[in-house]
């Protein structure tokens, strides 16, 4: 069977041009191709590299602005942000705080890499969970748990949206259920209450965003969203919290460390 050479009108690729240059572009500044503080090619070679008019690649460009990947502004050169992807080791959020008036350790490992983190709590209820977080922790048919509500923020940007699910026998009566920050997060709290996290398990998949997640990330576009469903069990094996994050996915890897058994 011959294959038909790949033109415009026949190509798998339905994305308009100035997508798919963008998807390109974007690509290469993930990996590293394009370095933070590196100047993008200029709009000439950018033409000729992909076939383009000066207005798609301007389009183009403008695309990666709104995704706080690039900056610069129209007849100067565009470079890479300097933060141009976070990468999140999920071990370094389950241990507790040395002591109660550390910060939670989200925020101190960001802080390692000179941002400024923030954590917002916008409400504290107890719910009905989503059918995922209800089988994660173990409820009867129509149970509820204790929701903690929360944006955390880098240098003023909204990077990240938690759902953070506790059992009511767990969290009814403590700072869990109330609305106000823990010192030293929760896994100090867990601990403290006689719940250690002993391990987490992350369910990670890529996700158009939710109208909520659009809007609380300040999302550009039509690009997915990191989401992590994490279940985290005591020493008993039982679940103790379960969390659904989401992230901005053009600017966070999420990396696991393993060690062989």
């Amino acid at each position: 069977m011959t294959v038909p050479p790949r033109t415009e009108e026949n190509a798998y690729d339905r994305r308009s041009l100035h997508e798919r240059i963008a998807a390109d572009l974007r690509d290469e500044i993930m990996t590293g191709d394009l370095a933070p503080g590196a100047s993008l090619p200029s709009t000439v070679r950018l033409k000729e590299r992909f076939g383009a008019s000066n207005a798609t690649v301007q389009k183009a460009l403008q695309l990666l602005k709104s995704e706080r990947l690039v900056v610069g502004r129209a007849g100067a050169s565009v470079t890479v942000r300097e933060h141009r992807q976070l990468t999140v080791r999920p071990a370094s959020s389950m241990s507790p705080a040395a002591t109660g008036d550390d910060p939670y350790p989200w925020l101190a490992e960001t802080a390692k890499r000179g941002g400024e983190a923030r954590s917002t709590l916008i409400a504290v209820t107890e719910t009905a969970p989503p059918a995922d977080v209800a089988a994660a922790l173990r409820l009867p048919a129509g149970g509820t748990a204790f929701l903690r509500h929360q944006v955390l923020t880098l240098d003023g940007e909204p990077v990240e949206l938690v759902h953070a699910y506790y059992p009511p026998h767990i969290a009814r009566g403590t700072a869990l259920a109330e609305q106000r920050r823990i010192k030293g997060g929760t896994p100090t709290l867990l601990t403290a209450l006689g719940h250690p996290p002993r391990l987490s398990v992350d369910h990670v998949s890529a996700r158009i965003p939710t109208q909520e997640q659009y809007e609380a990330l300040q999302l550009p576009g039509d690009l997915p969203v990191l989401r992590t469903l994490r279940v985290v069990y005591g020493a008993d094996e039982q679940p103790v919290e379960v969390t659904v994050l989401a992230k901005a996915g053009h600017l966070y890897e999420v990396r696991y460390e393993f060690t062989p058994e």
